[in-house]
């Protein structure tokens, strides 16, 4: 299988950086966008634009079975810029809908493309109370939860769809994100992510790593990011040069 990799969610905040990466390491990668727009964009990434919609489950499947990617990555979200709170009530819902049936869709393509690893995009900001600092082990907020109980429930989805894939699985449990194209310049909140580390996360799992789930965040009394920097050597503080 020729070294490729499929990456959902190219022209986003951490699918930008984790683009340079995977080009810069030799793998010939194909981005998706929704928008005709970003193509060139896309290009100019060194990256092979691929225009589909993740709900386009028939047309994703055949896009797939072309390339057999060796390596499919999801970092796709539908969350406004800046987390504006005017949008985020209806971003929850979409969000929550990508990350069930965009996820089955992006599974069921990859496994049938002959895929052979799959790393996920997921959040560790929805723990539930108990002791900290948190760590994979522990429970996610309960799906009574009167904000988050949705999301959590589609976390939990979208974690269990990967990790049952039947394929080399790795969930990334990232930070609230900061940095270029996030709206945030520092930390927003305790264990929060910059979106270049968060790149670098992603960029290492695809060859290192056991299958399962990584708090990927800055370290603090909240959570630990232990399980991480000792797997795979992940190193909050990496930036792009």
């Amino acid at each position: 299988m020729s070294k490729t990799i499929f990456l959902a969610g190219a022209t986003g905040a951490i699918g930008q950086p984790l683009s340079r990466l995977f080009v810069k390491n030799g793998w010939k990668v194909y981005g998706t966008t929704r928008s005709e727009a970003k193509v060139p964009m896309l290009r100019a990434l060194g990256v092979e634009p691929v225009v589909v919609d993740i709900y386009e489950a028939d047309r994703l499947k055949a896009i797939l079975a072309e390339i057999k990617p060796e390596v499919v990555v999801h970092q796709l979200t539908d969350l406004p810029f800046a987390l504006d709170e005017k949008a985020m009530e209806a971003a929850l819902v979409s969000n929550a809908r990508l990350r069930t049936e965009g996820t089955k869709n992006l599974i069921d393509a990859a496994v049938n493309a002959g895929s052979k690893r799959i790393i996920a995009q997921s959040i560790s900001f929805i723990y539930d109370e108990g002791a900290a600092p948190h760590v994979e082990e522990d429970a996610l907020l309960p799906s009574e939860h009167p904000v988050y109980g949705e999301t959590a429930d589609a976390v939990r989805n979208l974690e269990r769809q990967v990790l049952e894939s039947g394929v080399e699985a790795i969930v990334l449990r990232y930070g609230l994100l900061y940095g270029p194209r996030t709206g945030f310049d520092a930390p927003i909140a305790p264990a929060s992510t910059h979106v270049e580390a968060a790149a670098k996360a992603a960029e290492v799992v695809v060859t290192k790593g056991a299958n399962g789930i990584y708090n990927v965040t800055e370290a603090d009394a909240s959570i630990s990011n232990e399980k991480a920097t000792r797997e795979f050597g992940w190193d909050a503080s990496w930036r792009a040069q």
